[in-house]
């Protein structure tokens, strides 16, 4: 039974990765054609990357900082 969901879930993950290739062709054209009129859609695109990028990183820094001190606690307990 654990095999079934298992399998389920990465056939599911594995659907839901092929739709996000077909965006990122999208918006390579679209920032190609912009960069060729001389517009800054790209670094629009860029600056809105690395924004979303970000925000992954914090949240696991600031729930680790919390276990840490969480464990420090227990510790000294």
């Amino acid at each position: 039974m654990k095999t079934l969901k298992k399998i389920t879930i990465l056939i599911l993950l594995l659907a839901i990765n092929v739709s996000a290739f077909s965006q990122c062709a999208m918006c390579k054209a679209v920032v190609e054609s912009d960069l060729a009129s001389g517009g800054t859609t790209a670094k629009g695109i860029n600056n809105g990357i690395l924004y979303l990028m970000a925000f992954p990183y914090i949240l696991v820094i600031v729930v680790g900082y919390f276990f840490y001190k969480n464990y420090k606690k227990k510790q000294a307990k």
